[in-house]
C-alpha cells in the first residue's frame, strides 16, 4: 500500500508541474511546424451541430512535433486510429493502428492534416463511414479550428 501511495504522490507531483492549457494562442503569429518545444502540451476541445441534426464533437492535444485530434459523433468511443508522419521526398505515410483497413474513415483527414501542418499527427476518428459529407465538414472545422490556433498558415502565406 505505501508503495502505491508513492507513486501516485510522484504523479500527482509531475501532473501538477507540468504545463497545460485550453486554449493556448500561440504567442508568434508567423508559428509553424512546431519547432517550439517549449510550450507545453496544449489541449483544445469543442464541439460543433451540422446539417442540423449531427454533433460533432473535437480533441486536439498539441504536442511538440506532434498534434493528436480526436474526432467524434454521437460518442465517447475512440474509433480507428491512424497515424501519419511526413516521409521523403515530399510525400505522407499514413497507417491504421486501431481499426479495419476496409474502413478508411479518417485516413485522409490525417494525411493532408500532416501536408498541411508538416507535423506527425494522430487522428482518433469516430464517425460514421457511409456519410462523407460529415467526414468533409469535420476535416473544414478542424482545419479552421487548426489555422486559428496557429498550427497551421493560412494558404496565402505558402508552406
Amino acid at each position: 500500500m505505501a508503495h502505491g501511495d508513492s507513486s501516485l504522490g510522484a504523479l500527482s507531483e509531475a501532473l501538477s508541474s507540468s504545463q497545460i492549457s485550453k486554449e493556448k494562442q500561440p504567442t508568434d503569429p508567423t508559428y509553424s511546424n512546431g519547432d517550439d518545444d517549449a510550450g507545453g502540451v496544449q489541449i483544445t476541445c469543442f464541439t460543433e451541430l451540422v446539417h442540423d441534426s449531427t454533433t460533432l464533437h473535437f480533441q486536439i492535444i498539441r504536442l511538440p512535433k506532434q498534434i493528436y485530434v480526436w474526432i467524434g459523433c454521437s460518442s465517447g468511443k475512440l474509433g480507428h486510429l491512424y497515424a501519419a508522419a511526413p516521409t521523403r521526398p515530399s510525400t505522407v505515410s499514413v497507417t491504421s493502428i486501431l481499426g479495419g483497413s476496409s474502413d478508411n474513415t479518417g485516413s485522409g483527414i490525417a494525411r493532408r492534416l500532416v501536408s498541411r501542418t508538416g507535423l506527425n499527427i494522430i487522428l482518433a476518428c469516430n464517425i460514421p463511414k457511409n456519410n462523407p459529407m460529415i467526414e468533409l465538414d469535420a476535416e473544414k472545422l478542424l482545419v479552421q479550428k487548426l489555422l486559428n490556433l496557429g498550427y497551421i498558415r493560412p494558404k496565402s502565406q505558402g508552406l
